[in-house]
């Protein structure tokens, strides 16, 4: 049986497809209607993208789903399903934190740290378009992860 292909949680520039980078202008105002249309844009995008691969998932899995005599394929075929809904639960977050960004955008606070208030960046936010922290305060984020862990 074989399974669907799994694009789950994907880095965010696989994540929405066919987006062009935007191009800033000399002097041009950060987070004005251009760029807040262009990243409305990429979200709505990749959040149907994600809703379309729920839809895809929950049809192979009533597809697909048998009663294998055999205990080894029935393994077999939970495990393939066990592996569907953890990916597609990592796409649940995903999205969530997509629609909390597109809030944040309808708000007028998108693209500004959480943390120090600064401007996160274009070509941050494109490569990562669900960012809340800047780069300098994601970078003490994780160094606080590691010594927390070690």
């Amino acid at each position: 049986m074989p399974a669907p292909k799994n694009k789950a949680v994907q880095s965010s520039a696989e994540g929405f497809k066919g987006f062009t980078p935007y191009k800033e202008k000399k002097g041009e105002e950060y987070m004005n209607e251009h760029q807040v249309a262009h990243f409305h844009a990429i979200l709505e995008a990749w959040k149907q993208e994600l809703m379309q691969e729920v839809d895809r998932t929950m049809h192979y899995m009533q597809d697909e789903a048998a009663n294998f005599p055999d205990p080894n394929d029935r393994a077999t075929q939970e495990s393939d399903f066990t592996m569907e809904l953890r990916a597609r639960d990592r796409e649940r977050r995903l999205i969530k934190k997509i629609e909390e960004a597109l809030q944040k955008l309808d708000a007028g606070e998108y693209g500004y740290c959480d943390a120090c208030g600064i401007e996160i960046g274009i070509k941050r936010l494109e490569a990562r378009p669900t960012a809340t922290l800047c780069i300098d305060c994601k970078t003490l984020d994780e160094i606080r992860e590691k010594q927390m862990a070690g």
